[in-house]
């Protein structure tokens, strides 16, 4: 909020902000995040490459994924994003009406048809059966990606992950009745707010000046071919 007030020619500290938006009741109490994927007992011993480092460089070097869930008229949508550390970035996303491992297999996939091969990018989630799968990880050896897994029952091991999960839920998802719309209609809004918003216009906390995502990878590759 104080990035987006600055941005508009409006600067005050964050005392200011915090004790107003106290006044408005416009401060959200934080929840404490929860998987929803089980875990693996035979890759307990899998090392973590990121340990909670969630800095980036570069773009597509770092990326995170996991599985969130929302409530529809006709059952559950399971939402897979591919999220990069490098600018906080949206750069996949499949939606399906089940949580089996072609799902994540699947966002996966269309990462490669995005960008290509990703030789040496680390790709961090939790230890569920998805991610632990053998198709899965074929599927990471054959983009060149390499495998990091969160602790078991360490969900601060991919906590800029949920945080996005928290963010698309409270700025979103709870605003609408989503138990009332089928999943097509849930998925719509939820591709909009991400490609549409979260991506290119909202103010990103992590980033230089609050830039949105896109408007951040935009302005270091300008920078780079200018120098």
């Amino acid at each position: 909020m104080q990035a987006a007030l600055a941005q508009k020619g409006t600067h005050v500290s964050l005392r200011t902000v915090y004790r107003t938006m106290s006044e408005a009741e416009l401060i959200h109490k934080n929840r404490r995040p929860h998987g929803i994927t089980k875990t693996d007992s035979e890759t307990q011993d899998r090392e973590n490459l990121i340990k909670r480092d969630f800095t980036a460089n570069a773009p597509l070097k770092k990326l995170l994924t996991d599985i969130t869930e929302a409530q529809c008229a006709d059952g559950k949508l399971y939402v897979s994003p591919i999220f990069d550390c490098y600018n906080g970035e949206i750069v996949a996303l499949e939606m399906r009406d089940n949580m089996k491992k072609e799902l994540c297999i699947d966002t996966v996939k269309q990462l490669r048809e995005k960008y290509g091969r990703l030789d040496g990018t680390v790709l961090h989630s939790d230890r569920g059966c998805q991610y632990t799968s053998y198709a899965f990880r074929r599927e990471l050896v054959t983009n060149g990606l390499i495998q990091s897994l969160s602790g078991t029952a360490h969900c601060f091991d991919n906590a800029r992950m949920e945080s996005f999960f928290a963010t698309l839920k409270k700025e979103k998802l709870y605003q609408i009745p989503t138990y009332r719309m089928k999943r097509e209609e849930v998925k719509t809004v939820i591709f909009r707010y991400i490609f549409g918003y979260y991506n290119t216009q909202r103010i990103n906390s992590f980033n230089e000046g609050g830039l949105p995502p896109v408007a951040l990878r935009t302005s270091k590759q300008l920078s780079h071919h200018a120098a």
